[in-house]
């Protein structure tokens, strides 16, 4: 889940820029902070590790929309879309059919804490339903689920990029034959899962470390900070996060979102 976060910090101040950043562009400056895309991500990862690993879908999904909502009223200026915003004060949250790119940028804490595939993708289908109930939405967030799932495997196979990018491609359908240099220059700002999870993978596929892949990220533009935020969740369960990256996202955190990324991290711990 730190990556998710940092990816969120390192990418939010360039969300709405249009120009187009350096790769070597300077990181942790003093403008990083983290956006509603941290405060869902550790919602659902809190909501999760408070059922078994074996609740019912009607078990999680209460779960899920109990602890967003809380996070939400609790961090009430965190950039919120207009619909996801409407869900959260509603008296009877239901599903509002969104394929936008929020179903990815939160499901990443489900990739890490089930012990298989199928539940992974159950799971992440069961998360996403609760606003993201557009088959498109549901599709992202699987398929970022399942990257993070395939990439912590210990399956060697995994390891190579190329197959991993297969297995992605034929389970999900979307194009990541692409490159970032192939991307970048006509890439704009867009919200959709079907606009902004092939271009994190693609960012992540074209790295060759965590700060590599973040800086691709951050590179491309669009909707910075998720795009950002989805790519480098991948980038933690393959490579793993730097120790002084780490530090640098808590010193942005406060004592509740802390201590909810520290609890997961020991419950990541058992799970491997």
């Amino acid at each position: 889940m730190y990556g998710a976060i940092i990816g969120d910090m390192v990418g939010a101040p360039y969300e709405f820029d249009t120009k187009k950043q350096p790769k070597d562009l300077k990181l942790w400056s003093n403008n990083e902070r983290y956006t509603d895309d941290t405060v869902m991500t550790v919602a659902v990862a809190d909501a999760l590790m408070k059922v078994s690993d074996n609740a019912s879908e009607e078990e999680i999904k209460q779960r899920v929309i109990q602890s967003m909502r809380y996070f939400g009223f609790e961090y009430p200026h965190e950039s919120y879309g207009i619909r996801f915003n409407q869900w959260l004060h509603s008296e009877n949250p239901r599903p509002y059919n969104s394929w936008g790119n929020g179903a990815a940028m939160r499901i990443s804490s489900v990739g890490w804490l089930y012990p298989t595939l199928e539940r992974t993708l159950e799971v992440a289908k069961w998360v996403t339903e609760v606003t993201h109930n557009h088959e498109e939405g549901i599709k992202g967030a699987q398929c970022i689920a399942e990257a993070i799932f395939l990439s912590r495997s210990n399956k060697i196979c995994y390891k190579d990029k190329q197959h991993l990018r297969n297995r992605l491609m034929d389970d999900f359908g979307y194009d990541l034959n692409r490159t970032c240099d192939e991307i970048r220059p006509t890439y704009q700002f867009n919200e959709s899962c079907q606009e902004t999870v092939p271009q994190a993978l693609i960012a992540f596929f074209d790295g060759n470390d965590f700060e590599d892949v973040l800086r691709n990220a951050v590179s491309l533009g669009g909707d910075c900070d998720t795009l950002t935020c989805i790519a480098c969740a991948v980038a933690e369960a393959y490579y793993g996060v730097p120790v002084e990256f780490k530090q640098e996202a808590l010193k942005r955190l406060d004592y509740r979102l802390t201590e909810v990324l520290k609890k997961f991290s020991s419950e990541v711990v058992k799970c491997i």
